[in-house]
C-alpha cells in the first residue's frame, strides 16, 4: 500500500520544481518578517498550485481507469464500478478477448462501434473535471513574481 501511495515520477518532478523555485521570493518574504511556515503556506504553495493541479488530474484519471482492483476485491457484480461494467460490455460485444471467434464484418463493425462508445462514456467524467483545473494549467507559474 505505501509504495503505491506516491508515484515516484511525480515525486521527482515536484523535487525539481521546488529546487528551481526562486530563492529571491523566499528571501524577500523573510525580509518582510515571514517565518519558514508562513513562507511555505503563503509563497511556495500558492505558486505550486499548477503542478499540484496537474498531478491531481493525473491521479484522478489513473484511479478512474482502474478496473483490475475491483475485479479482485468485489465479488458482487451489482457493486462493480463503471469501468468493470464497460469492460464486460466490450468483451460481450466483441465475442471474447479478440475478434477471432467471429469472421463476419458486421460483427466486427458492431464490436468496434461498442468499443468507441465505451471510450466516450469513460472519458466524459474526466472531461467534466478538466475545466475546473484548467485555470491552473493555463496560468503562468511565476508570472510577475520575480523581475529582472
Amino acid at each position: 500500500m505505501i509504495p503505491g501511495l506516491i508515484n515516484s515520477f511525480y515525486l521527482v518532478i515536484m523535487k525539481n520544481f521546488f529546487l528551481e523555485f526562486p530563492e529571491e521570493l523566499k528571501e524577500s518574504a523573510r525580509i518582510d518578517g515571514c517565518n519558514e511556515l508562513r513562507v511555505l503556506f503563503q509563497i511556495v504553495l500558492p505558486l505550486s498550485l499548477p503542478v499540484m493541479a496537474a498531478f491531481a488530474l493525473f491521479y484522478a484519471v489513473g484511479i478512474w481507469n482502474q478496473y483490475f482492483n475491483a475485479i479482485l476485491y468485489i465479488n458482487d457484480p451489482t457493486k462493480w464500478p463503471v469501468q468493470v461494467v464497460l469492460q464486460q460490455i466490450v468483451i460481450s460485444a466483441t465475442g471474447g478477448i479478440g475478434n477471432a471467434t467471429f469472421s463476419s464484418d458486421a460483427v466486427s463493425y458492431y464490436g468496434e462501434a461498442v468499443r468507441n462508445a465505451v471510450i466516450v462514456i469513460a472519458t466524459i467524467p474526466v472531461l467534466m473535471i478538466y475545466p475546473f483545473l484548467q485555470k491552473h494549467f493555463t496560468k503562468g507559474i511565476l508570472l510577475g513574481s520575480v523581475k529582472g
